[in-house]
């Protein structure tokens, strides 16, 4: 039997920086105040949703908040862009078109404000997805931290593609498409100047023509989840609330490069937490694990693909770790914010 520590409860009944992050908190404010007042009914929360009638657009919108603005390997602008792009493809749709509003801070540079929309124009750009309406407010010194973007995407579903995470099947094998924990170490080095800036930058970039080379495999791609807030632990866990199965990872497959876990060993994170905003986890059948690897390799977001576990029957609802040691060890939903400030 696996005991968790319960959720912190707070008397004074305000909003964490960890109700933001993903984790059990997050899920407890959806679950207690946000869903019900919305009327939304229970059941999966997938990364966006599909119109009904089943088949038509699906929708998808994220606020980015990150600091600072730039980091190796992106920016703000470009971060927003790949974050919906992403949303929408791991519900197995191509972008067709995207809403962006800014609420910018009184002060900011014209000059970094310039950039950051020139990088969110090159990145839809080089997405092939339109942005064709939006918004833009300024609001006072101190009412913001400088610039938020929030982008909304509107995408048209691949008709082979059905993935969610409610459809993952005990006996899956569960590939990760890169290397993880790049995208957190990257902005947090940049915001408290570790020093980690020149070893490593972060993942950010759109995925949807990975998903689109998986549309041969049609139904195969049972589940695909981009492990961004709460990293890879929390997606894992999200799959297995949301499907009723459990997960084994085997600590040798998971790919975490030399830089990333030197800076998660300095300063105590996991790096299976640490987000992550160009790769993607898949659950598919065992059998046909191979040839979706193959197809993931042929194009290069996924050329480092790697199968990192299986689903299993044994323990519904729980994410395992075997260790390099073969010990197994429960990897929980996080509970909080490792990173604040990340996307």
């Amino acid at each position: 039997m696996t005991i968790q520590c319960p959720t912190p409860r707070h008397e004074d009944e305000r909003v964490l920086l960890g109700h933001g992050a993903g984790g059990r908190l997050t899920a407890e404010l959806l679950d207690t105040l946000l869903l019900p007042a919305l009327g939304v009914p229970p059941g999966p929360l997938e990364d966006a949703a599909v119109l009904p009638p089943v088949g038509l657009p699906v929708i998808s919108t994220d606020s980015f908040v990150v600091s600072p603005l730039f980091f190796p390997g992106g920016d703000i602008g470009s971060l927003a862009v790949h974050g919906t792009v992403n949303d929408l493809a791991m519900r197995g749709a191509e972008p067709v078109a995207l809403a962006v509003a800014l609420i910018i801070e009184e002060g900011l540079p014209l000059a970094q404000l310039r950039s950051v929309v020139e990088s969110l124009g090159k990145a839809a750009a080089e997405a092939e997805v339109p942005v064709v309406t939006g918004d833009t407010k300024v609001v006072g010194r101190g009412a913001a931290d400088r610039l938020f973007i929030t982008t909304t995407g509107v995408g048209r579903r691949i008709p082979a593609l059905h993935p969610s995470a409610a459809r993952a099947r005990p006996h899956d094998a569960i590939l990760l498409s890169g290397p993880l924990g790049l995208h957190g170490t990257a902005v947090l080095s940049t915001r408290e100047g570790l020093g980690f800036e020149a070893d490593i930058a972060s993942d950010s970039r759109p995925l949807h023509r990975l998903v689109r080379a998986l549309a041969p495999l049609g139904g195969d791609i049972h589940t695909l989840r981009d492990p961004t807030r709460g990293g890879l632990a929390a997606a894992l866990n999200e799959i297995a609330a949301a499907s009723g199965t459990g997960a084994l990872i085997e600590e040798s497959a998971v790919p975490v490069p030399g830089p990333v876990a030197a800076a998660c060993d300095l300063l105590g994170l996991d790096p299976l937490q640490v987000a992550n905003e160009g790769c993607l986890v898949a659950c598919v059948p065992e059998a046909r694990a191979d040839d979706v690897l193959d197809a993931m390799r042929g194009v290069p977001e996924g050329a480092a693909a790697v199968r990192i576990g299986r689903t299993t029957a044994a323990h519904p609802g729980r994410v395992e770790l075997r260790t390099r040691v073969g010990s197994h060890r429960v990897i929980d939903m996080p509970l909080g914010e490792q990173l604040p400030r990340i996307c």
